[in-house]
């Protein structure tokens, strides 16, 4: 018998299905619009085997696979029964090993029929371990088994190749093993199949301007899932005078310590691969290197009172100074030499989520043992977590999601690390958009007020539109909110018209607009935690001894916050999930606590917060571990969305 195998054509439709009709039960078949998807999209890939007799050639299996970007999953492989015993199943199974080891995969997924013990008992000969009893994996009562094959170590492409891209790779060659040197239109035109490497690539093109051949090295490098240096968002966010004056703010000190010495009111420093040329400006190259990822920049310096950057520029090869282009080429030597690529992990995981922290922060939203808590729950899901801090910035894409633990703000590196998280296709919480919309009052009030949902009554007062009559008119107490106040800070409660103008004219000096909201007492708070739309925790947050908020932070330590109670969510009253579930889909569909408060039969919604406090023992003390098992779970489905998104849209069946 001579058996062939080949990659699918969309006209294989009607083959996938009577083979899957001839071989699987009907609990296993996939339907049509799921076929028909595997064979349109770019995430999978289908083989099929055929018997080729003279003329005739005759299907006989057929593998569909999963890419992701460490496994390879097995989502179907079918051998027709009459033709079973001829060795197809093996070669199938050879033919996504050998997709396994070209695209640098470390291990290959399935799920088989669980009561079917002799397909995996074949599948154990084949070298897989049984690792997961899926329950009702099929339908009620049918359950899978998770099946997975280890790549061996020697067949796994742990070492990603450094390239550097140049528009003429003629006048930049540095002798050195581990670095290739590739010109724009080969990389660009994905010249010997290219895309389909494990790259790291450095851009050292002329011109980095939009839709130039420069941007689109990064560009299709993001796309193809190589590390791009400078990737496009760095590329951006050279332009981004907010960004520079936030990494400015970041490396003040650094900045003024080493530019003390310099009599002119202009500087200008060149960074090559994170070096410069006067050796007593190393720290500050390092520290921008560290900031703005890119192997050739120049930052130019302007003192007013004191130093700050004025602009950051990309450096292509054709504007460094010819008498210092080999000292260049000899910072490259040095930086591809150092071994700063290779992490070690003691074993290989199916995704790698990065959990920003600030080890410093009093008050950060998860506690020391909740981050365990949550590291313990990633490892059981096969999940790494890394805990990163604000100076990891440019290794987000190394990353499969961002995982943001330490307060939040707009107008803070949080948000950019979000910002640029989500740039560059990783799985966020919190996301952007939740950050924006959270951490502004005015716009929840608003949010709230358009969409009918219940809250205490609001007010917004506008800078220079406010006058001593109009006080007069309102009820007393109030409660006035700075549009970004956050955990009870620039919150304050005023007793008449004269404290209230008082505040105001405090309170406007940070803000053009203010919230006075009516004041409704009450002994707790419902803090509901919001993910994807359902509820994940219901505290009741008790207020704070002796005063009228849950946290005071101007009294005793041992008496700032009050106790909190936290109990299963089907006891919660059903009017304060609806209002929650409401409030928080305003907002996205990512972590949220809504804070509401029940009086009598009413339900006010006060607030939702992104970036919602889980701290052990009180926030898990219901659900434990599920609970950590949950927002990983979240960050995974989020994960695989992104990288199928054809499965996860819904369209008009054929």
């Amino acid at each position: 018998m001579e058996l062939t195998i080949r990659q699918s054509t969309p006209g294989d439709l009607d083959t996938l299905l009577e083979l899957e009709s001839k071989a699987f039960p009907v609990y296993q078949q996939s339907s049509k619009r799921t076929l028909s998807l595997s064979l349109k999209s770019n995430f999978q890939q289908v083989w099929i085997v055929e018997k080729i007799s003279g003329d005739s050639i005759k299907p006989l299996g057929c593998l569909i696979l999963y890419l992701y970007k460490r496994t390879i999953r097995i989502f179907s492989i079918v051998v027709d029964p009459e033709a079973q015993g001829n060795g197809i199943g093996r070669m199938l199974l050879n033919q996504a090993r050998e997709i396994a080891r070209e695209k640098g995969a470390e291990r290959i997924s399935l799920e088989a029929d669980a009561s079917n013990q002799k397909l995996i008992n074949w599948y154990k000969k084949e070298g897989f371990e049984s690792t997961e009893l899926l329950t009702d994996y099929y339908e009620e009562g049918k359950d899978g088994m998770r099946l997975v094959y280890h790549m061996p170590e020697q067949e796994v492409r742990t070492r990603i190749s450094n390239v550097i891209v140049v528009d003429d790779p003629k006048a930049w060659n540095l002798g050195l093993e581990n670095v290739e040197v590739m010109s724009s239109r080969d990389y660009t035109s994905n010249k010997a199949n290219v895309a389909e490497r494990a790259l790291r690539v450095f851009n050292l093109c002329n011109s980095y301007r939009y839709q130039s051949i420069g941007y689109y090295v990064s560009l299709l490098a993001s796309a193809r899932e190589h590390r791009a240096i400078p990737n496009v968002t760095t590329i951006r966010d050279f332009r981004d005078v907010s960004v520079i004056r936030s990494i400015a703010d970041d490396i003040d000190e650094v900045i003024q310590r080493s530019l003390k010495k310099v009599k002119s009111n202009d500087f200008t420093l060149n960074v090559y691969f994170g070096r410069t040329l006067d050796p007593s400006l190393k720290s500050l190259a390092q520290r921008l290197y560290q900031m703005f990822e890119s192997p050739l920049f120049q930052v130019q310096f302007q003192f007013a009172e004191k130093w700050s950057i004025k602009r950051i520029l990309p450096l292509s090869l054709n504007k460094v100074p010819a008498e210092e282009l080999e000292t260049v080429k000899d910072f490259a030597r040095e930086y591809f030499q150092t071994k700063r690529f290779q992490r070690p992990k003691l074993r290989r995981y199916k995704y790698y989520l990065a959990v920003l922290v600030d080890p410093n922060e009093e008050n950060p939203p998860s506690d020391r043992r909740a981050l365990q808590k949550l590291e313990k729950a990633a490892e059981e899901l096969d999940v790494n977590i890394e805990f990163i801090t604000r100076q990891d910035y440019n290794r987000l894409s190394e990353f499969d999601a961002l995982f943001i633990r330490e307060t939040t703000n707009v107008n803070n590196y949080t948000y950019q690390f979000s910002r640029k998280a989500y740039a560059e296709g990783l799985a966020v919480i919190d996301d952007p958009w939740s950050i924006l919309r959270c951490s502004n009052k005015v716009y929840l009030h608003e949010c709230l007020k358009v969409n009918s949902v219940p809250a205490p009554e609001t007010n917004v007062f506008f800078k220079g539109m406010v006058n001593m009559a109009e006080l007069q008119g309102f009820t007393y107490p109030l409660i006035l909110k700075q549009p970004d106040s956050a955990f009870s800070l620039g919150v304050t409660k005023v007793k008449n018209a004269e404290e209230l103008e008082t505040s105001l004219n405090r309170l406007f000096k940070h803000s053009d607009m203010v919230l006075a909201q009516e004041f409704v007492p009450s002994e707790y708070d419902w803090r509901i935690g919001m993910l994807d739309n359902q509820p994940l925790f219901a505290c009741k947050y008790f207020m704070a001894k002796g005063h009228w908020q849950i946290y005071n932070w101007k009294g005793p330590k041992k008496d700032q916050s009050g106790d909190a109670t936290t109990i299963p969510v089907e006891e919660v009253p059903r009017k304060v999930i609806k209002a929650a579930t409401k409030a928080a889909g305003l907002m996205g569909d990512g972590l949220y606590g809504v804070d509401l408060k029940m009086i009598g039969d009413k339900v006010y919604v006060i607030e939702v917060n992104d970036n919602p406090n889980i701290d052990s023992g009180i926030e898990d003390k219901v659900l434990g571990k599920e609970l950590y098992k949950r927002i990983v779970r979240s960050l995974i489905t989020r994960i695989e969305m992104a990288r199928n998104i054809d499965r996860f849209v819904s369209i008009e069946p054929d």
